[in-house]
């Protein structure tokens, strides 16, 4: 072996290492910001119609920016990142979104759990419905509750089932649009 340098496939891996890296980064940054926000979140009001209102604008707001998403993966010079992405922003808004109401509810009505929520409890409670682990040591003990976990999973089957779809069929449509086979 001589002295003399190997091909270089270093260029074309540090490439494609720096846009995981900075996608890594933004994923992480975005849901440790929404939980953030979360915890920082001026919840003293009181649970109702107003409540019930601001979880369905936050749907909504959800919806607009899973819409949004779906074109800029379409769109995307990385379309598999850029789907991680939206993943780690839109996940973590709906689950803090049901959190929020929920750390709500238990606060007017303490009853209406199995157990008092704070917000790490409420957190906790949301994502065990959204994972569908089942409840364990928190449950839903009155109508309010009830119908609102149980609007939760409907949206979670939504979540899980129809928005991965549409996200990773933008992919397809960003890998053909740059001529690469998804």
């Amino acid at each position: 072996m001589t002295g003399r340098p190997r091909p270089s496939r270093e260029p074309g891996r540090r490439r494609r290492r720096h846009p995981l890296a900075l996608c890594l980064l933004r994923s992480t940054a975005s849901a440790a910001l929404l939980t953030a926000l979360y915890y920082l979140a001026p919840l003293d009001r009181d649970f109702g119609f107003a409540s019930i209102a601001l979880l369905v604008i936050g749907l909504a707001l959800f919806g607009g920016l899973v819409a949004w998403q779906v074109s800029a993966i379409a769109h995307a010079e990385h379309p598999r990142l850029r789907a991680i992405e939206a993943l780690a922003t839109a996940v973590p808004l709906f689950l803090v979104l049901f959190s929020a109401t929920y750390f709500l509810l238990a606060a007017e009505l303490p009853g209406s759990f199995s157990e008092p929520l704070n917000r790490t409890d409420a957190l906790y409670f949301t994502v065990a419905v959204f994972a569908t682990v089942g409840f364990g040591d928190i449950a839903p003990t009155t109508q309010v509750a009830r119908v609102l976990t149980t609007a939760q999973m409907a949206a979670d089957l939504v979540v899980v089932g129809v928005i991965v779809k549409v996200l990773f069929g933008a992919v397809r449509i960003g890998m053909r649009r740059r001529g690469e086979d998804p």
